[in-house]
């Protein structure tokens, strides 16, 4: 079981990392946008350098630009983690001029993440590949009227047909309840927005228990 924290806002990578309950850090331009941060402008280096600091293991980081300059903004990223020490997985979207970039971007021998994923069809592009990871956006697959639930039990299957060796990492969850319900089908890599971080480690009953413990032992 792997848990990813998914923000760009370094306070909360401050705040959750420390936990211990996360292998690492993933991010996306619209994520980068939300903390503020121009992606474009990144000072890459520093913000790895943050994440290794806070135990990340791993730093996903999305392309951006032309397709045409995917594999040489890959390879600078590459570079930049293993200097500070990370594991940079570089996220291609699943379009059809990336796609055909993910050739190039797999020739640096680094980790590689499809995301945007709506459909279960895509799990096969990504296995084929050899991609890492696959992320599909759950959460937006609900609220879209998709069968998220029946899609991702369709890439579980595919996955397995494949060789297992592409890991799905569910991304776009709105609760715990969510991730619950797709471990029981058999996921067990998610990455989650810090306010689902929060909810996970607190249960109202738990806390409840842990005051009565504490009265009980000053009696």
């Amino acid at each position: 079981m792997d848990l990813y924290i998914d923000t760009a806002d370094v306070s909360a990578w401050q705040e959750l990392m420390p936990t211990g309950l996360f292998h690492g850090i993933t991010t996306n331009p619209l994520l980068a946008h939300r903390a503020g941060l121009s992606y474009p402008d990144i000072d890459w280096p520093t913000l790895m350098g943050q994440a290794a600091d806070l135990g990340a293991k791993e730093l996903h980081c999305q392309v951006v630009g032309p397709e045409e300059g995917f594999a040489d903004w890959a390879g600078e990223r590459y570079d930049q983690g293993r200097q500070a020490g990370l594991r940079v997985v570089i996220k291609v979207p699943l379009t059809e001029p990336a796609i055909r970039v993910v050739p190039e971007i797999k020739a640096l021998d680094g980790p590689i993440l499809m995301t945007a994923c709506y459909s279960a069809k895509q799990m096969f592009v990504a296995s084929a590949l050899g991609a890492d990871y696959i992320a599909p956006y759950f959460g937006r697959m609900l609220e879209m009227g998709l069968p998220a639930y029946e899609a991702l039990a369709q890439m579980l299957a595919i996955g397995e047909l494949a060789g297992g060796k592409t890991r799905i990492l569910v991304a776009s969850l709105r609760d715990t309840r969510q991730m619950a319900l797709l471990a029981e089908q058999g996921h067990d890599c998610f990455t989650i927005a810090p306010n689902i971080a929060r909810d996970l480690m607190n249960d109202r009953n738990t806390i409840a228990a842990a005051a009565e413990f504490e009265e009980a032992a000053r009696a």
